[in-house]
């Protein structure tokens, strides 16, 4: 953004931010009602009524029945929504709550119920309000949770979803900018008390960050850290797409499996880069398991049994030599005549079937 970051974005500044979305046939814009989604549905809204034809927006509120005022404050984003000439749904989550793991089952939600909602009016787009300040305390998260690559590249501005397209336009737009365009356009919004709830790990690393700019790790240089490890995972993404080419070709001619299995030369495969041999194994584990996606840290425990098992010799039937065989995620991994073979493991009793 060109604009100074304590003042009101520019209508110059503004189209920037949605002019790759002018052909679409509709979009659902997500406005919780806090400043930034209704920022978000303000600036929306401006840059359309300046289009001669352009896609069709929508607001809408997701109500996860967590607290008694969400319904009024939905209740507020449909009046101003119908102020700004936007229809407006408010989508309910309903049934039972978990007692653990609130945050990201209510997160599963949200996107699930806007992925319906833009379903319901033909929509191609989800536009959620992230901004700078939201990335760099997912990278931070991230960061203490030990992420690799992938992760801490945090949120990425276009991502593919359930067969929609969610878009972060304002990833690049400071908080502050947000807040003084509200100010100078006269629109008030609401207040979210969880944002300061310090039983969420979001909310305490947010009262670090006025540290972490003093020591100069403020949100522009943390998400101009999670970009760079954007473009690094990209490249990294592509190395990974050449060596799952080039061990197919080293297959070329060789006997396969019927069935939903991969596998892999275990000699070529060990010549590879650990980053890329990790890659090809988790992306093998996630095609053929059905219990989810694989945990970083197990694939990297997997990765080294069967490096070592590779060296030892392990990979080669011989009298005294026991071939590796594990499960992960779902997925049968065995190292053994020369070749890693993956493939689905049985489902365990008490995971369906």
């Amino acid at each position: 953004m060109a604009d100074d970051e304590n003042s009101p974005i520019s209508v110059r500044s503004a189209k920037t931010l949605f002019a790759d979305l002018r052909g679409a046939p509709a979009l659902v814009l997500a406005v919780s009602g806090g400043p930034d989604s209704v920022a978000l549905m303000w600036l929306a809204a401006r840059w359309r009524r300046s289009l001669a034809q352009g896609p069709r927006l929508v607001a809408v509120t997701v109500d996860h029945g967590l607290r008694p005022e969400a319904a009024r404050e939905a209740r507020e984003v449909k009046r101003l929504a119908a102020s700004l000439d936007l229809p407006h749904r408010t989508m309910r989550w309903t049934g039972a709550k978990p007692k653990t793991g609130l945050p990201a089952a209510a997160r599963q939600a949200r996107y699930r119920l806007l992925m319906q909602a833009a379903r319901a009016i033909g929509a191609t787009h989800v536009l959620t309000a992230h901004t700078r300040d939201d990335q760099a305390e997912t990278l931070l998260m991230r960061l203490l949770r030990g992420s690799g690559i992938a992760g801490l590249s945090a949120m990425a501005r276009i991502t593919e979803r359930d067969g929609l397209v969610l878009t972060r336009p304002l990833l690049d737009v400071p908080k502050s900018q947000l807040l003084a365009t509200l100010r100078r356009a006269g629109i008030g919004f609401a207040d979210d008390p969880t944002n300061r709830d310090t039983a969420f790990t979001r909310s305490r690393l947010r009262t670090l960050l006025p540290q972490l700019a003093a020591e100069g790790g403020d949100a522009r240089s943390l998400a101009r850290l999670a970009a760079r490890l954007a473009r690094a995972n990209a490249a990294v993404e592509v190395l990974a797409d050449g060596a799952e080419r080039f061990l197919a070709l080293r297959d070329a001619g060789s006997p396969t499996q019927a069935g939903p299995t991969r596998g892999f030369h275990a000699a070529a495969f060990a010549a590879l880069p650990a980053e890329i041999r990790l890659r090809l194994l988790m992306r093998a584990i996630n095609a053929v398991g059905h219990e989810g996606p694989a945990e970083l840290g197990k694939v990297e425990t997997l990765l080294a049994a069967i490096d070592s098992g590779i060296a030892s010799g392990g990979d080669r039937s011989g009298a005294g030599q026991r071939p590796l065989k594990q499960t992960l995620a779902g997925a049968l991994v065995s190292l053994s005549g020369g070749r890693i073979h993956i493939a689905p493991a049985p489902v365990r009793r008490g995971k369906g079937g």
